[in-house]
């Protein structure tokens, strides 16, 4: 199986898009669900709020379900720069990168 050589660059930004989407998503999870728990805990007396420095379920707790679309979100912008930074240092200095070569016409 021969390697391609030549990465075409909306699929290089498209595929760091993707993959920060993913990533986006799950720790959006992590973060909705564990705040979602602590407010629950301390709402029902079973912790302290003030250890968890929260007062129990509130509007903080419904924003926190917001990081299930908002942490995708910045996570693909972010990977999206990085892809165009990744890019753009192979554009100039190409010798770094003898092997993947980004220019469509190669």
């Amino acid at each position: 199986m021969k390697v391609p050589k030549t990465i075409d660059l909306k699929s290089w930004i498209r595929f760091h898009a993707k993959i920060g989407v993913i990533l986006g998503f799950f720790c959006g999870i992590i973060y909705s669900i564990g705040g979602l728990v602590v407010d629950s805990l301390v709402s029902l007396g079973l912790a302290s709020g003030a250890v968890w420095e929260t007062p129990g379920l509130s509007l903080g707790t419904l924003l926190a379900m917001g990081a299930l679309i908002g942490m995708p979100v910045i996570f693909g912008f972010l990977l999206i720069c990085a892809a165009c930074l990744e890019a753009l240092i192979c554009y100039v200095f190409p010798n770094w990168f003898s092997y993947f070569n980004f220019n469509k016409n190669s």
